[in-house]
C-alpha cells in the first residue's frame, strides 16, 4: 500500500496519477477530499485530514510500504524550521511506529554548498531531510531544482506586459526541472521495493539554463516578446508579505533566492542518471503557451491543481 500526501497539489496528483495507471493500491490523506476528482476517489482510500495530525497519520500509514512526503503550504508560519521540521515530526514518529519502510519525499538541492546553512525554505528542507534520515526509515530525497512550473505563477503579467521577474540575476545558468519529471521519478521509486538506506536524488532537468534564456524560448514558443527582469530582495519581499505570508517565511523566500543566486543549485554535476527529459521549450508549449494566450492547458495526472508554494 502507497500513501501519498498533498493528493491534489502540483506534484502530488501527478504521483498519484502514475501510480493508478500502473495499477498500485493507493491511499491518500487529503484535508479536503471534495478536491478529489470522483474517479481518483473510486480508486484509492482516502483519509481525511493533515498529514500534520498524528491521529491520521496514525491509520493511513498503517500497513503501508511506502509514502510520498511532500510538506504542504503554511504561508503564516513562525519559522521555517517549524514549517519543515516540526510539520513532519509526528509523520516520522509514526513511520517508526508502523516500520513503514520506504519514503520518497521533497527536497532541495544545496547540501555541501557554502550558502546552504542561510537558504531558506533550502535550509528547511534539508533539516528535514537529516529527521527523516536519523530515523532509521530508508529514504530517497528527491533534490530539485527552481520548477518550470513556477513561471505559470506570473502568466498574466508575461500576458499583459510581456516580462517575468525573480531576485536572481538574469545572466547566470542554473538547472529547472518540470514537476511531472520529478512526479515520474518519485512514482518510479514509490513503486520499487528494492532499495534502502538513506540518499540524495537530484532531478536537474536535462540542460542548464539562465533567466535571460528562458524568456528568448518563452517568446519563441508564445509569439510574443518576453523579456526576464531581475528585481531587487526588498521588493521580492513585500511581494511576499501582501500575498500573505509572515515575516519569518517572506524572508525564508528571500534568504533561498539569495542563496540561489550564490550558486546553491550549482552544486551537483549533471550527468545521465541525474538529468529528466523535459525541456523548458517542451514546458513551454504544452503548459506556458496555453496560459498566456487565455487557454487554460490540460493537467498531467488526474486530479485538480492546488498550486504548492514556490519552495524552489
Amino acid at each position: 500500500m502507497i500513501v501519498v500526501t498533498t493528493p491534489t497539489g502540483l506534484i502530488g496528483h501527478q504521483v498519484v496519477g502514475r501510480l493508478l495507471e500502473a495499477g498500485a493500491p493507493v491511499r491518500v490523506i487529503a484535508r479536503d477530499p471534495s478536491r478529489l476528482p470522483e474517479a481518483v476517489r473510486a480508486q484509492v482510500e482516502v483519509f481525511p485530514g493533515s498529514h500534520g495530525d498524528r491521529a491520521v497519520l496514525d491509520e493511513a500509514f498503517s500497513g503501508a510500504s511506502s509514502v510520498f512526503w511532500l510538506v504542504p503550504p503554511d504561508p503564516r508560519a513562525t519559522s521555517v524550521h517549524a514549517a519543515f521540521v516540526d510539520f513532519t515530526r509526528p509523520a516520522v514518529d509514526t513511520w517508526v511506529a508502523h516500520g513503514v519502510p520506504r519514503v520518497v519525499g521533497i527536497s532541495a538541492l544545496g547540501r555541501g554548498t557554502p550558502v546552504a546553512a542561510q537558504a531558506g525554505y533550502v535550509t528547511g528542507s534539508l533539516a528535514m531531510d537529516d529527521l527523516i534520515a536519523g530515523s532509521g526509515v530508508s529514504y530517497r530525497a528527491l533534490v530539485c531544482p527552481t520548477f518550470m512550473d513556477n513561471v505559470t505563477r506570473q502568466a498574466t503579467l508575461i500576458r499583459e506586459q510581456g516580462v517575468f521577474t525573480t531576485p536572481l540575476p538574469g545572466e547566470d545558468k542554473r538547472p529547472t526541472c518540470a514537476t511531472r519529471d520529478i512526479a515520474a521519478v518519485a512514482a518510479t521509486l514509490l513503486l520499487a521495493e528494492g532499495w534502502s538506506g538513506v540518499e540524495e536524488v537530484p532531478v536537474l532537468g536535462p540542460e542548464d539554463l539562465s533567466y535571460d534564456e528562458m524568456a528568448r524560448i518563452a517568446g519563441d514558443v508564445t509569439e510574443r516578446p518576453i523579456r526576464y527582469q531581475q528585481t531587487s530582495a526588498e521588493a521580492y519581499r513585500a511581494t511576499m508579505i501582501e500575498a500573505g505570508l509572515s515575516d519569518a517565511m517572506a524572508q525564508g523566500m528571500v534568504d533561498m533566492a539569495l542563496a540561489k543566486a550564490s550558486g546553491l543549485d550549482n552544486g551537483v554535476t549533471r550527468s545521465a542518471a541525474y538529468s529528466t527529459p523535459a525541456t523548458f521549450r517542451e514546458w513551454c508549449a504544452d503548459t506556458l503557451r496555453p496560459l498566456v494566450l487565455g487557454h487554460p492547458p490540460a493537467q498531467h495526472g488526474s486530479a485538480p491543481v492546488a498550486r504548492e508554494r514556490e519552495r524552489r
